[in-house]
């Protein structure tokens, strides 16, 4: 009986813990992105250095803000324009051009299934025999770096709590198993930590 109401208390606090947890740090990286200008801005004026929830608040404020205005600035052609000319100057500049184009690509297969793929769930055997994990379909073809590799598939295998941050590997066909799962659900299981049991129903 006690097990069975620790286990309940530990599935009923997982995804609030996580949540938090996932917000500190977001709270923690905007503070310290913000706390020397806002510093150097108190002291040109002559005032107190803010608090760490003023600088709290104006981070969360501050990114809302961005986030909206690239939003709209999407909406019309004059802002697509514009984050075309940022894309494409991102794309020029050495080394960061490397970061900056996989993980444009990585988020945008991750979001939309761009291209064909990321949409197909796979079970594969990993990190060793034995145990299994649910990755995405990322190619079907692995000759460009074996001859062999027609018949292996490169899979994708995301990491929990942050999806972006997963590996990639080349398994042989036949030892992929594919799952009737969609994106969305797979992804929302990778996050989740494994507590998020998908629906199957809903996936097919």
């Amino acid at each position: 009986m006690i097990r069975k109401y620790l286990l309940a208390g530990l599935f009923t606090l997982l995804p609030l813990v996580v949540t938090l947890w996932i917000l500190e740090g977001i709270f923690t990286a905007l503070v310290g992105r913000f706390r020397g200008p806002l510093t150097w801005v108190a002291h040109q004026v002559h005032v107190a250095d803010p608090p760490t929830w003023g600088l709290g608040l104006f981070s969360a404020l501050t990114t809302v803000l961005l986030l909206f205005l690239v939003g709209a600035l999407m909406g019309n052609f004059v802002g697509r324009q514009l984050l075309a000319w940022l894309d494409e100057l991102m794309m020029h500049v050495p080394v960061v051009k490397t970061i900056y184009g996989a993980t444009r690509q990585l988020m945008g297969a991750i979001q939309s299934g761009q291209g064909g793929s990321f949409k197909e769930v796979v079970l594969v055997e990993w990190p060793y025999p034995g145990s299994f994990t649910l990755g995405f379909v990322a190619s079907r073809d692995c000759s460009w770096v074996v001859p062999e590799g027609q018949t292996m598939i490169a899979v994708y295998v995301p990491t929990s709590p942050n999806p972006t941050s997963g590996y990639v590997v080349m398994i042989e066909a036949s030892r992929v198993r594919p799952v009737n799962l969609s994106a969305d659900q797979a992804l929302t299981w990778a996050v989740s930590g494994g507590v998020v049991v998908p629906d199957i129903q809903r996936g097919r």
